[in-house]
C-alpha cells in the first residue's frame, strides 16, 4: 500500500498534463452516433487518437505485460473493528432499518439491513453514459463472514466484456442480495449496467431491488455545510479520510485507453485504488450519516448544522414530529445566518400546520429581529401581519407588520409588494370600519 501511495504522489504531480480525457469522452459520444461501429471498433479508432493533439499531454512508453489475463476478480477483506477515516468497518451492521427507510425513502427497507446490501461503483471508458460506454471496472462492497469485502471486476480486453457479465451474474446468484447501495447510481451505474446485460442477454438481478442511492440524502444533510456533495470530497471532509493522492474520477477513462494502448498495468493501479476508496467512502459516509438520527446524544458526534440536515430528510419522508425536533435540536446549536432563518422558517411552518400558534409567532418575531433584509425576513412578517388579522384579530398589529414588509419589499420582490400593498388596504377599511362592521370582520 505504501509503494502504491508513492505512486499516486508521483501521479499526482504529472495530472495536469493529462487532460485529454474529456476529449476522448467527446470523441466517445460522437462515435456512439454511428451505429454502424461495433464496440471494438469504437475503441480502436479511439485509441488512434494521436495524443500530440494536445503537446502538454506525456507520451506513455509501452511496458508490455505478458500474459495478460482478458479478465481478472479480486476480493479484499476488511475485518468489522477497522478504522476507515473517522468510522469504524462493522457499525454498518448496526443502522436500523427505519433510518435506512429515511435515507433512501423506500419503505422496503424497513425490513431490511446493510448484512445483505450490495455496495457497487462503476469505472467507465466515458461518463456520459450510452450504449458504447463500457464499465471496465466493477466495484463490488458487500458483508460476510464477519468481514466487509471489496470485489473488483477489472476488463482487461474488452471484448471479454460478456464473460465479465456471465461471472457478475454468478456471484450476483449466489449472494442472493437484497438490496443495492449507490452514490448516483439511479441516474448513472444501475442503467448502464443493466443497458450491459440487456445487450448481452442476460437478466439483470438487481432489478427492482431497494435502492439507497446516498447522492440525494447527502445532499440534505451536508449541501449547506460543505462546499460540494462529491464522494471524494465529504470523504475526505466528513470522513476525514485523507484522499488528497486519489486520482479525479475524469480521469479514469483517459487512463483505460492508454492501458489498451500499451499495456502499461501501472496506469491502471491508481483507477483500482480509486475504485475501492469510492465503495470504502460510500460506506463510511452512510455510517455517519445514520448517526445523526441517533438518539444517544453521546453516540453522535453531529453538530447543529447536521441536525438540520437530518430534519430535512425526515420532513420529506413526512416524520414532522421528528423533524420538529431536530430542527429545535439545531436551533440551539451553532448555526449560520442563512441556516438559521431556514430552520426557524420551516419549524414555524410546522407549528402553523399543527395550530401551535405561540411557537409559530414566537419563531417569526425571532426572524424578524434579523438583519438580512431577505425573503425570509418578509416571510416572516406576512406571516405575522396574517395572524394578528386573521387569528388574534388585532389590525393594528396586522397593519404594522404590514407596513414594515411593504417598505423592506420595495425594489427587493414585486411579489411581497403586491402583497403587502393589498394587505394594507384592506387592513385599513377594517380598521375605519363602523362598530357594526367590525362585529362581522370580527366574526370572518
Amino acid at each position: 500500500m505504501t509503494e502504491l501511495k508513492d505512486k499516486l504522489q508521483q501521479l499526482k504531480r504529472e495530472r495536469q498534463a493529462r487532460s485529454k480525457s474529456q476529449a476522448i469522452q467527446d470523441a466517445m459520444s460522437e462515435l456512439d452516433k454511428d451505429e454502424g461501429l461495433s464496440t471494438r471498433d469504437k475503441l480502436e479508432q479511439l485509441i488512434r487518437l494521436r495524443p500530440d493533439r494536445k503537446p502538454q499531454t506525456p507520451q506513455v512508453k509501452p511496458v508490455y505485460t505478458q500474459d495478460r489475463e482478458p479478465l481478472q476478480f479480486t476480493e479484499n477483506p476488511y475485518a468489522l473493528d477497522a478504522r476507515y477515516g473517522s468510522i469504524t468497518i462493522g457499525e454498518g451492521l448496526k443502522i436500523s432499518s427505519h433510518v435506512l427507510a429515511c435515507l433512501s425513502r423506500e419503505p422496503k427497507f424497513e425490513d431490511l439491513d446493510l448484512s445483505t446490501a450490495l455496495f457497487f461503483d462503476l469505472e467507465t471508458t466515458g461518463l456520459s453514459g450510452g450504449t458504447g460506454t463500457i464499465p471496465f471496472n466493477i466495484g463490488l462492497g458487500y458483508y460476510r463472514d464477519d468481514k466487509f469485502w471489496v470485489g473488483q471486476y477489472f476488463l482487461s480486453e474488452p471484448a471479454s466484456e460478456s464473460q465479465m457479465i456471465e461471472d457478475l451474474n454468478r456471484f450476483l446468484e449466489d449472494m442472493d442480495f437484497k438490496s443495492i447501495v449507490t452514490f448516483n447510481g439511479k441516474a448513472f451505474d444501475v442503467p448502464l449496467l443493466e443497458t450491459r446485460f440487456i445487450l448481452h442477454r442476460m437478466p439483470f438481478k438487481l432489478d427492482g431491488l431497494p435502492h439507497l442511492d446516498f447522492l440525494f440524502p447527502a445532499r440534505s444533510l451536508w449541501k449547506h455545510k460543505y462546499e460540494n456533495c462529491r464522494l471524494a470530497y465529504l470523504a475526505r471532509k466528513v470522513l476525514a479520510t485523507g484522499r488528497d493522492e486519489d486520482i479525479p474520477s475524469s480521469e479514469v477513462p483517459w487512463r483505460y485507453f492508454q492501458y489498451l494502448q500499451t499495456g502499461n498495468y501501472e496506469l491502471i493501479e491508481p483507477v483500482l485504488y480509486h475504485n475501492a476508496e469510492d465503495i470504502l467512502s460510500l460506506l463510511g459516509l452512510v455510517i455517519l450519516g445514520a448517526s445523526i438520527f441517533s438518539e444517544d446524544p453521546d453516540g453522535c458526534s453531529a453538530d447543529a448544522m447536521d441536525f438540520f440536515g437530518a430534519a430535512k430528510v425526515l420532513e420529506k419522508v413526512g416524520q414532522t414530529e421528528k423533524a420538529a425536533d431536530f430542527y429545535q435540536r439545531a436551533l440551539n446549536g451553532s448555526l449560520s445566518l442563512e441556516v438559521g432563518l431556514s430552520t426557524r422558517r420551516r419549524l414555524a411552518s410546522q407549528y402553523k400546520r399543527g395550530e401551535q400558534w405561540d411557537k409559530a409567532v414566537a419563531l417569526w418575531t425571532e426572524m424578524t429581529e434579523s438583519e438580512d433584509a431577505s425573503g425570509d425576513l418578509l416571510y416572516s412578517l406576512r406571516e405575522l401581519s396574517m395572524y394578528y388579522e386573521h387569528r388574534a384579530k388585532k389590525f393594528d398589529e396586522a397593519q404594522r407588520f404590514a407596513e414594515e414588509g411593504f417598505v423592506l419589499a420595495m425594489g427587493f420582490s414585486e411579489y411581497y409588494e403586491r402583497d403587502f400593498t393589498h394587505r394594507r388596504e384592506r387592513l385599513k377599511k377594517k380598521m375605519k370600519a363602523t362598530p357594526q362592521e367590525k362585529d362581522k370582520n370580527q366574526e370572518k
